[in-house]
């Protein structure tokens, strides 16, 4: 499982990705029943208007259900509180920002545990390891800050 940050120094990519985002095309989704649907849906839309190839928008999709639902579901964050999500094309290059207010949790340096049998699932951070390079992870002011960079 590759989980390392590239090599490449990424010019501060997660600066502006806070609760109170104002980039343009960034979400907020309530922590809770229905973030990652609603996340899917946003995804779908992105990858249709950036008209990304077929495989790379359900790769996309898969990826964002995976990392909203982990927010939600292992995060422990406070209730009332929000994801913020934007994703990015450019130069080719597919970028998925997250901002959320839960425990802190960098992905780099995650164990795979492998699927969990007695509930399902188990196999996302495998999953996003393996269509996905972490570009920048940082704990700041009460939230976690990650991009992920989808694969060519």
């Amino acid at each position: 499982m590759h989980l390392n940050a590239p090599a490449v120094a990424v010019r501060n990519p997660i600066a502006r990705l806070g609760a109170n985002a104002d980039s343009q095309g960034a979400i907020r989704l309530a922590v809770g029943p229905g973030a990652a649907a609603r996340a899917i849906a946003r995804t779908r839309r992105f990858a249709e208007a950036a008209a990304l190839p077929e495989a790379s928008a359900h790769r996309l999709a898969i990826v964002v259900e995976e990392w909203i639902n982990n927010i939600v579901e292992h995060g422990q964050a406070p209730a009332g509180s929000l994801v913020v999500f934007r994703l990015e094309e450019a130069r080719g290059q597919v970028r998925a920002h997250f901002s959320d207010a839960g425990r802190a949790f960098d992905p780099r340096q995650a164990r795979n545990r492998g699927p969990n049998l007695q509930r399902g699932g188990g196999a996302g951070l495998a999953l996003i390891a393996g269509w996905c390079e972490i570009e920048a992870y940082r704990r700041g002011r009460g939230r976690n800050r990650l991009v992920l960079r989808l694969k060519s």
